[in-house]
């Protein structure tokens, strides 16, 4: 929708873990906020299932969550689809020269 939603940019990661969690990253000016939940906000899941989202208050947690996961997180070239604006996704695909990351796979092995 022009002057409301043009920035904003969705990405979707279906990998070993499906997509059941979910980071909602808003810059808001440089007033960000994170929220985390359990699943999309669709109607079935706000109407028919019981699942939690909730506020990240803390700033130093939420500078973590950005620095350490989302950064992260927006890497992935493997499994990641980016929504357009009709509503479809398509695939994120390593560039050339780029090593192909599954970010999932990578915290797995590379994260303690």
């Amino acid at each position: 929708m022009p002057e409301i939603s043009e920035n904003i940019q969705v990405t979707s990661i279906v990998g070993r873990f499906l997509e059941h969690s979910r980071i909602y990253y808003f810059k808001n000016g440089g007033n960000e906020e994170i929220y985390l939940g359990s699943a999309d906000l669709m109607p079935r899941n706000i109407d028919r299932r019981v699942e939690v989202l909730f506020p990240v208050q803390d700033k130093l947690m939420i500078k973590h969550i950005y620095d350490d996961i989302l950064t992260y997180y927006y890497k992935d070239n493997t499994k990641a689809r980016k929504m357009l604006p009709d509503g479809s996704f398509v695939r994120i695909k390593p560039q050339t020269g780029d090593e192909p990351l599954n970010i999932q796979s990578w915290f797995i092995t590379s994260r303690r």
